[in-house]
């Protein structure tokens, strides 16, 4: 049986997803596709994180988060490294965001204009007490200044076996049809810097685990809460997303809103990094935007 249209509204008209599939992100805000990116392409994503940490490349634009308290005692290594975030300028990383596999799934979120504009490669370090790298249960519409939010969606591929034991991601089913909440640093744990986390967590609300293999890539809708635990084994936990958004979304002011303050602790980041006198959160994010597919029209 055809979905009706009017119980659609997360996705568009396709023939890539069966119907169970897309009735499934409808009502759950994410879908899971196994086994969609090939062994050999993560390798190379691997290669290119390893020559990053090694410093052997410094992709321009690009913010390399570090562990500072583990420097001492391994120099600038894959034991340090814990994210690389905005690598739309390194060839090799970037190619991630344009494999055809990966975008014929985006294009149902998106239709056909597609820019890929938030990009992170995240190494989960082995963790302590101290829980530094937990990242608390959010929204992720909360860092965009732009809408709408139905025509965003992330695409998030594991790079090796992720589950409970290594910080998988958590998702609570179905609260991307819930409006966007109050982030801010959690009370608990060490508040990494745009680690925000919701105010008021919803306990009642289930919790499931997306235990993934490598390769595997799950599809979410950014007002999905979400999160991820800390890493109790001794390796690393990778992953390689991207943020996809229509490229006919437009931008919001987020003055007198629950983004304001994000806003602020972005700009003031943006300021230092690149000497810029003055940063609205439109400006950062339309540097950084890259067309994938498609026409760019307004973002």
């Amino acid at each position: 049986m055809a979905v009706t249209q009017t119980a659609v509204s997360y996705t568009l008209d396709n023939d890539v997803l069966t119907t169970e599939q897309r009735q499934f992100y409808e009502d759950n805000g994410y879908l899971l596709i196994k086994k969609l990116v090939s062994d050999e392409d993560i390798e190379r994503f691997r290669k290119e994180f390893m020559r990053i940490c090694r410093r052997e490349v410094n992709p321009p634009g690009a913010m390399i988060m570090k562990d500072e308290s583990l420097r001492s005692q391994y120099g600038q290594s894959e034991k340090v490294v814990n994210k690389v975030q905005d690598f739309q300028e390194d060839e090799e990383l970037f190619r991630y965001c344009t494999l055809p596999e990966v975008l014929k799934y985006v294009e149902c979120f998106t239709g056909p204009n597609i820019m890929a504009m938030h990009t992170m490669l995240i190494n989960k370090l082995p963790d302590s007490d101290k829980q530094t790298f937990l990242h608390p249960m959010h929204q992720d519409l909360h860092y965009f200044p732009f809408r709408p939010a139905a025509r965003i969606v992330c695409s998030w591929t594991a790079m090796e076996r992720a589950d409970q034991n290594n910080g998988c991601l958590v998702v609570q089913p179905g609260t991307h049809k819930m409006p966007l909440k109050p982030h801010g640093y959690p009370k608990q744990g060490a508040g990494n810097k745009l680690f925000h986390g919701l105010l008021d967590e919803d306990e009642k609300i289930p919790r499931v685990h997306l235990v993934m293999e490598k390769g595997d890539t799950v599809f979410f809708h950014p007002l999905l809460i979400h999160g991820s635990g800390i890493n109790k084994t001794t390796g690393f936990r990778k992953s390689i997303s991207c943020h996809f958004a229509s490229s006919e979304c437009y931008y919001i002011d987020v003055k007198n809103t629950t983004q304001e303050h994000l806003e602020k602790e972005l700009a003031e980041m943006v300021r230092k990094k690149y000497n810029m006198t003055s940063a609205e959160l439109r400006d950062i994010w339309s540097i950084r935007a890259r067309l994938v597919q498609g026409e760019r029209i307004n973002l």
